[in-house]
């Protein structure tokens, strides 16, 4: 069940209720790509930090050590030891994102593993049964994700395939979830919209999915190439035209200002690398911008990344030692940065969920960006679901 808190203009303050729990949004799903977050932090760690839903991915546990393996062991959630929800990706990015090894049918794609080579085939069934097996929170569907700057005759076949897709999905679930054996019979189904960043295919697909009243729909597509200022506007053209009474995910985004952008237009899940990645180079957030912990200027520094911070490493570790720990190639300096952008990040949408409460989000999104202009990030990686 999703229910609407609260609005600000179109930013939503909402709560969505699954069988494996609740999830307070807006919200940053913390990114377990192969049912683990890079940089060694366990799934049981993540409740200090603030984490409410876990993202894992289909086709990497697909490929290793495969979703029958997962199944067999009780699903990905009990594989992971995580008692809260889990969004699976249906693998869709990753699939076209393999440009020079797949080839597209309407039944599905073939495509080589990036690990082993062997030659893959993936459809809207094939990864519906993969989720199933997974036994996912939330399963997406599978679609196509052309380039975001693809021409108008390429992509309005594109959503119309995606849309055909999304019905086999659909149907697919639904005989899923009817069998005695299922992992999780109550698993949800969100639709992703498609249409690079054209207004009017974007809408034409929005309306064409939010016909079939699944359970949340995506904003796809984006974070791979175009401008921020172009990805703002495909969110105010085409979160309207999604329905109101259903989540809104944008997926694979983004940095902190990206966020609170999307919160404006009103989005209610994100995802993205950033945290994990950008951490384990030693690339850390803090309320007054970012920091380059490999920056000589931290050798003596004995402050904590960020001394308004409550995460667990800003409590017990120096900017000093944290620095000597990357240097030294320590795996534990990349835990700890991880652990406190994580935090940084679930902690950011706590105070986002708070402001809106209080009717004061149009205030907090200006002193926040303020903030970070400080010193902006210089993220390291655009949206990739291959590795956290």
């Amino acid at each position: 069940m999703y229910e609407v808190l609260k609005k600000s203009g179109r930013a939503k303050r909402a709560r969505l209720t699954t069988v494996h729990g609740t999830v307070e949004t807006p919200v940053f799903m913390n990114v377990g790509t192969a049912a683990a977050i890079k940089g060694g932090v366990s799934s049981p760690e993540l409740k200090d930090l603030k984490c409410q839903i876990e993202l894992c991915n289909t086709y990497h546990l697909h490929v290793r050590p495969g979703d029958g393996v997962v199944r067999k062991l009780g699903g990905v959630r009990k594989f992971m030891n995580w008692d809260g929800p889990v969004l699976t990706d249906s693998g869709g990015f990753q699939v076209f994102s393999l440009a020079d090894l797949r080839k597209i049918k309407e039944e599905g794609v073939t495509f080589h593993s990036h690990v082993d080579g062997r030659l893959i085939f993936m459809g809207p069934e094939e990864s519906i049964r993969i989720q199933s097996n997974l036994g996912s929170t939330i399963a997406m569907a599978f679609d196509e994700c052309p380039d975001a700057l693809a021409e108008y005759g390429y992509v309005s076949k594109s959503i119309d395939r995606t849309t055909r897709w999304l019905i086999r999905c659909r149907d697919e679930m639904k005989r899923l979830n009817a069998l005695p054996d299922t992992v999780n019979p109550h698993q949800m189904l969100f639709g992703i919209n498609q249409g690079g960043v054209i207004d009017e295919l974007r809408i034409r697909h929005a309306k064409d999915i939010s016909e079939l009243d699944l359970d949340g729909y995506a904003v796809g597509g984006l974070a791979v190439g175009e401008t921020h200022e172009q990805m703002y506007h495909v969110l105010e053209e085409v979160v309207p035209y999604l329905p109101a009474d259903k989540p809104t995910y944008l997926m694979g985004v983004g940095t902190p200002a990206n966020i609170l952008e999307g919160v404006e237009r009103g989005i209610d899940f994100f995802d993205c690398v950033y945290p994990s990645r950008n951490g384990r180079h030693g690339h850390v957030y803090t309320n007054s911008g970012h920091l380059n912990l490999l920056n000589a200027a931290y050798e003596t520094d004995s402050r904590p990344i960020d001394e308004t911070c409550g995460c667990p490493v800003c409590r017990q570790f120096s900017r000093a030692y944290i620095r000597h720990l990357l240097k030294a190639k320590e795996i534990l300096g990349m835990r700890l940065a991880v652990m406190h952008n994580l935090y940084f990040y679930n902690n950011l949408m706590e105070e986002i969920r708070r402001a809106l409460d209080e009717d004061r989000f149009e205030e907090f999104k200006k002193e926040k960006l303020a903030g970070f202009e400080e010193h902006p990030v210089k993220n390291t990686v655009m949206r990739t679901g291959w590795h956290a």
